[in-house]
């Protein structure tokens, strides 16, 4: 059910992002501090909502379907906000761009799939790649500016946030082929089995 706390944990990220977007359009220290304590808050439910969900026995299709949905919201308005706001490097675009583009790529697969009644697990490797890349949007987020707020203005806050979106960026190319080639392979199944006949409009199928 929508209401189970799993579903609500979900749906809190999507909620979040108003407030994100509001919090970093006001472009002071404390709000970038505040911008990446409200995207880690969210970004944390998605390792709670599932625990929880499994140590209860209470998945449901509506969070299956709704999971991936919220996580792939609240990753693009960060990366826009990023760009938006000019707080990424040239540099950074590139990772960026990856990412982006992977997980469009993923949602696309995930659709496919699920018309065959396939699902596409998630791999260890892939929630490292949640990891690095939920930890570098948030400290991008903060940036050097929100750092000062807590007594971190001597760290290099965004550049570390930049190594990070790398290292996520190229996560992502290795589980994003990893994906592909499963599509690929159930693609090549499907191709591989006959054609079934229909009858002419109108007939019917004989009945031993």
């Amino acid at each position: 059910m929508p209401t189970d706390l799993p579903n609500l944990l979900t749906l809190s990220r999507i909620a979040a992002i108003p407030v994100l977007v509001a919090v970093a359009a006001v472009g002071a220290p404390w709000a970038d501090m505040a911008a990446c304590v409200v995207f880690s808050a969210a970004a944390i439910t998605d390792y709670f909502d599932g625990k929880i969900a499994r140590d209860r026995g209470v998945t449901s299709s509506f969070g299956r379907m709704l999971d991936p949905i919220a996580d792939k919201l609240l990753v693009g308005a960060a990366l826009m906000l990023l760009v938006g706001l000019d707080r990424l490097s040239h540099a950074a675009l590139y990772p960026a761009i990856v990412i982006m583009l992977r997980e469009i790529m993923v949602s696309g697969l995930r659709e496919y799939l699920a018309e065959l009644r396939v699902g596409l697990p998630v791999t260890k490797l892939a929630k490292w790649k949640t990891g690095f890349q939920m930890g570098a949007l948030g400290t991008l987020l903060a940036g050097d500016t929100g750092a000062g707020v807590i007594g971190l203005g001597f760290l290099p806050v965004s550049l570390i946030g930049e190594v990070g979106l790398w290292v996520a960026a190229a996560l992502t190319l290795v589980t994003g082929w990893d994906y592909i080639q499963a599509g690929l392979r159930h693609a090549g199944e499907q191709d591989a089995r006959p054609a079934v006949a229909e009858p002419p409009a109108g007939e019917t199928t004989a009945r031993p």
